[in-house]
């Protein structure tokens, strides 16, 4: 069997209104990220590959991490910011709070899919790189660390479980920043075998730094 692990970047700039001022880790971020690669080699965790992202958050988790990672576009976010904006300026949707992001979410991607709102790629284009890389990814006897972020593991399990748009969407609503996600490779497929582990952070002096965003 084979193993591909997903993992979250850290908290990024949450207080960030455009995608280019949130990518980059907060303090906290980069403590989350630390923490996490001293957990996995304190329970010997060891990969034949690490990939990650391009953006900035994916490259200072993994370097935080302590891994060196190859570079990988198809492990990139969707860009969220400018799909929000094209929601509330094409179809006057308000603009979400915390009290009304998990109704908000499912919104955005059921109108991206119909081709409602546009955002840097299409919606065809972000399942089919994602369902891209989980083919090639999926390789028997090997082990896998892929450092991405929340709305490609949301896609990633869509793949492998068969959500619909607004199952995928509540699956991504919890994922903490940091968390572990676990598949396993056999005959070529890959089989959930873990989800939104928080290990590294379980102690109760870390409670105030487990994060959604």
């Amino acid at each position: 069997m084979g193993e591909i692990v997903l993992v979250r970047h850290g908290q990024a700039n949450s207080a960030a209104t455009t995608e280019d001022d949130y990518d980059r880790l907060s303090a906290l971020g980069v403590r989350q990220s630390e923490w996490l690669g001293e957990w996995m080699r304190d329970h010997s965790y060891a990969f034949d590959h690490v990939l990650s992202g391009t953006l900035v958050r994916h490259r200072q988790t993994v370097g935080a991490m302590g891994w060196t990672a190859d570079e990988d576009a198809r492990l990139n976010e969707i860009d969220y910011f400018r799909l929000t904006d094209q929601m509330h300026t094409v179809l006057g949707e308000p603009m979400p709070t915390p009290e009304t992001f998990s109704d908000h979410m499912p919104k955005v991607f059921a109108a991206w899919k119909q081709a409602e709102i546009e955002g840097q790629e299409t919606y065809e284009n972000f399942e089919a790189r994602v369902a891209d890389l989980l083919e090639e990814a999926s390789v028997p006897g090997r082990r896998l660390l892929c450092v991405t972020s929340g709305g490609v593991i949301g896609m990633v399990l869509r793949h492998i479980l068969d959500l619909d748009i607004v199952r995928m969407s509540h699956v991504m609503l919890p994922i903490w920043n940091t968390s572990i996600h676990r598949l396993t490779v056999r005959d070529g497929a890959a089989f959930l075998a873990g989800f939104n582990a928080i290990p590294h952070l379980d102690r109760p002096e870390r409670i105030d730094a487990r994060t959604h965003f």
